[in-house]
């Protein structure tokens, strides 16, 4: 090679090298910004504007690494996408950034949250280093929980404090909403008392957490008294409360807690006030949700799509349609849940066609409807005497939309044709049933028979009704009545005797 050649080769190679390196740099800046920009939507809870800006990235070639994955992993687990979840999984392996801490939560997080919950737990036994980390733990401890595998995630929680992998409030704060149920209440007073033994009951999400297990295991003793040995509450904690009391029917107790609230001098947010507008709901408390009412047209969140549900429903439930149509006539945007309280409430009250009309301008809107809604609409069909329309709603439930009715829905068809006398075909509405008929099954038979006098069939509907239901004095008194109006008078003296028993207990 000649001089002249080698300084020409020399300088070609440097030149390369140059260039390598200036693409590198470049593409890490490129990614860098990326990276930003993606935490950025996921902070502002644009999660599917994070997605789309993340295939952006791939296709202008910029490479995602280990700060890019848990925040996109993040968003297909808040949007439950599994599909998607598993191509990013294929593009962390690719990437090598596998064994990362918070790349190895993410993913475990994700397929909790998508109900896959096998797929999480053989990631988390195929990583060694995941069993030696606190937050890895933690993912799968709320994944079992969220997927209602109370044992397993005991069992994980045990295993931690086996394997002395340091506890957290995040560990306490997944697993606890397993003790939401009246039948784990002492389980739930045990992770208080181990709560407090690492001084993680001061930690005000911990506590918070712990109302809502009280409450929800329908311990409002328990609850008022946490509540009130607690040195410090935030919003978050009257919010819980008052949620509490309102989601398990003690609605007099929440508005109470409310005004307490308000002598505090405290400012309520848009959730305080969904619980205080279903408490008055449940108690017509009309005069206390005008108040409400009031209070949120002078805030800054009156067009907030939860208040104004929350509103429709209150006043239908008053028996105020005229107001309730006003506020749905006034919204903005409006969703399913927008739709199913203006139904229901013109269902509730007799209104049957006007809910009808409803409904079919909500499918002509294109809101796709879900089971609730068909409840409303169902029920409202029974309660105005459409027969027909209730039946054919019924079957375009299942047929058009795929949707699997429950017991609720049942009850609804039973009550429909019972009210039309057409007894025969609730029965076998009953016997077609995937699923074993509940008290409201029943109790809708057994309702039917008395306005058509069936004693036979009422006396056969109560007897499976009352082995559901023994301690519900309404069933014992529709017999009793069916009883009176057919002159059966021996039959109802056992009948009130057996019914003033259950009352006296």
């Amino acid at each position: 090679m000649t001089k002249q050649s080698f300084a020409v080769h020399s300088t070609s190679n440097s030149l390369s090298h140059h260039l390598h390196l200036t693409a590198g740099k470049i593409t890490h800046t490129a990614c860098a910004s990326y990276n930003t920009h993606l935490r950025q939507l996921t902070k502002h809870e644009n999660y599917q504007q994070c997605l789309t800006v993340y295939r952006q990235m791939l296709r202008s070639n910029a490479t995602p690494n280990a700060f890019t994955f848990p925040v996109v992993l993040k968003s297909c687990a808040v949007l439950s996408l599994p599909i998607s979840g598993t191509q990013i999984h294929s593009h962390v392996i690719k990437s090598g950034c596998q064994s990362e801490p918070f790349i190895q939560t993410g993913l475990i997080s994700l397929y909790g949250k998508c109900g896959l919950i096998e797929d999480a737990r053989q990631l988390f036994d195929e990583s060694p280093h995941s069993q030696n980390l606190t937050v890895c733990y933690n993912a799968l401890v709320s994944g079992y929980i969220r997927n209602n595998q109370f044992l397993n995630g005991c069992e994980l929680f045990a295993r931690m404090q086996f394997n002395g992998v340091r506890i957290d409030a995040v560990t306490l704060l997944g697993l606890i909403p397993g003790c939401n149920d009246p039948r784990r209440l002492k389980l739930g007073e045990s992770l208080h008392g181990f709560a407090a033994k690492l001084g993680l009951d001061n930690d005000l999400r911990v506590a918070n957490c712990l109302l809502t297990m009280y409450i929800r295991c329908g311990s409002k003793e328990l609850t008022r008294k946490f509540f009130d040995c607690m040195p410090i509450k935030e919003l978050a904690t009257w919010n819980a409360m008052i949620s509490g009391y309102a989601q398990n029917g003690y609605a007099t107790e929440a508005l109470d807690l409310y005004q307490e609230f308000e002598l505090m001098g405290l400012d309520p947010n848009p959730i305080t006030l969904v619980g205080v507008l279903s408490s008055c709901a449940h108690i017509g408390a009309q005069k206390f949700g005008i108040d409400i009412e009031k209070k949120i047209q002078n805030s800054s969140f009156k067009h907030n799509i939860f208040l104004n549900n929350a509103l429709i429903n209150m006043y239908a439930r008053c028996g105020n349609l005229a107001k309730a149509q006003e506020i749905f006539d006034s919204m903005i945007e409006k969703n399913l849940v927008s739709w199913t309280a203006i139904i229901g409430g013109y269902g509730m009250h007799g209104e049957g066609e006007t809910a009808v009309h409803l409904f079919n301008e909500m499918l002509r809107a294109n809101i796709r409807p879900d089971g609730p809604v068909f409840v409303s609409v169902l029920s409202a069909c029974s309660h105005a005497g459409l027969t027909d329309t209730g039946l054919h709603y019924f079957d375009l439930m299942k047929m058009k939309y795929g949707l699997k009715p429950g017991p609720e829905h049942y009850s609804c068809v039973v009550d429909l044709l019972g009210r039309a006398g057409r007894l025969d075909d609730a029965q076998m509405i009953i016997k077609s049933m995937p699923m074993e008929p509940d008290g409201a099954v029943w109790g809708a038979l057994l309702g039917a028979c008395k306005i058509h006098k069936n004693v036979d069939l009422a006396e056969y509907a109560f007897d499976r009704v009352i082995k559901l239901e023994p301690t519900n004095i309404g069933y014992y008194v529709l017999l009793s009545n069916l009883y009176t109006e057919v002159n059966n008078m021996e039959e109802f003296a056992g009948m009130w005797r057996l019914s003033h028993v259950y009352k006296a207990d």
